[in-house]
C-alpha cells in the first residue's frame, strides 16, 4: 500500500474540511494566548492549497509539496504561513521525483517536513508550539511504518496527545512567550492545528485502504 498523488492530495483537501470545521475554536485559542487570526490564517491557507493542486495537478510528490507549501508561504499569515510552507516543502523534497510513497517512504518525508519546522522556528518540544504535535506524530508513525494505516491511526492519537499536553505548559517560543505565565491554562493553537494535519492524514489513510 501507499499513497500516490491522489492520496496526498486528498489528505490536504481532509486537511482543508478539518480546519474549516474547526476555525472558529481555532481562533478561539489564538485569542487567548495569540493574535486571534490562527482560524482564518489556517483557513485561507488550507484552501488555496486544495486550489493549487486542482488547478496544476502535480504529478511527483516533490511538485505536490512545493505546490502546497508555497500557497501555504504565500497566503497564511503570522509564523504558521512559514512553519506550515517549510513542511510540506521538506515534505516533498524528501519524495523527489516519485510519483507514490509507501510507509517508510511517508515516514522519512514527514521526518523531513519535522525538521523543516524546527530549522524554521527554533522550537523544541515543551516549547508550547505545534513542535509538541509534531513531534509524536511523526515518532509514532516511524515506529509503525510497515503498516501504513495503522501508522497513520496512531500518529493522529499522538498529534492529539501532544497537543492536549500544552495546555499547562509556559509558552517559550512566539507571541504566546509574550505572557509568560499566563500562557499557561490554554492549548497552544498551532498543536491544534497540527492534530487535524494528522488525522486528515490518518483519514486519508483509511480511504486509501478502503
Amino acid at each position: 500500500m501507499a499513497f500516490d498523488i491522489a492520496a496526498l492530495g486528498r489528505w490536504v483537501a481532509l486537511f482543508r474540511d478539518r480546519v474549516s470545521d474547526e476555525q472558529e475554536r481555532l481562533t478561539a485559542l489564538d485569542s487567548a494566548i495569540g493574535d486571534a487570526d490562527h482560524g482564518a490564517n489556517m483557513a485561507r491557507g488550507t484552501a488555496a492549497a486544495v486550489a493549487k493542486l486542482e488547478s496544476a495537478t502535480p504529478t511527483t510528490v516533490g511538485e505536490f509539496g512545493k505546490a502546497v507549501g508555497m500557497a501555504l508561504v504565500s497566503t497564511v499569515g503570522g509564523a504558521s504561513g512559514p512553519l506550515y510552507g517549510t513542511f510540506f516543502l521538506r515534505f516533498g523534497a524528501s519524495g523527489g521525483d516519485g510519483a507514490e510513497l509507501d510507509g517508510p517512504a511517508l515516514a522519512a518525508a514527514l521526518r523531513a517536513g519535522l525538521e523543516g519546522v524546527v530549522s524554521r522556528g527554533k522550537a523544541e518540544p515543551g516549547d508550547k508550539t505545534m513542535i509538541d504535535a509534531m513531534t509524536p506524530a511523526v515518532d509514532a508513525f516511524e515506529a509503525g511504518a510497515s503498516d501504513l494505516v495503522s501508522a497513520a491511526r496512531s500518529a493522529a492519537r499522538a498529534a492529539r496527545a501532544g497537543s492536549d499536553a500544552t495546555e499547562p505548559l509556559v509558552a517559550r517560543k512566539g507571541r504566546a512567550s509574550y505572557l509568560g505565565e499566563r500562557s499557561a491554562g490554554h492549548l497552544d493553537p498551532g498543536s491544534v492545528s497540527t492534530a487535524l494535519l494528522f488525522e486528515a492524514l490518518a483519514a486519508a489513510a483509511e480511504e486509501v485502504s478502503a
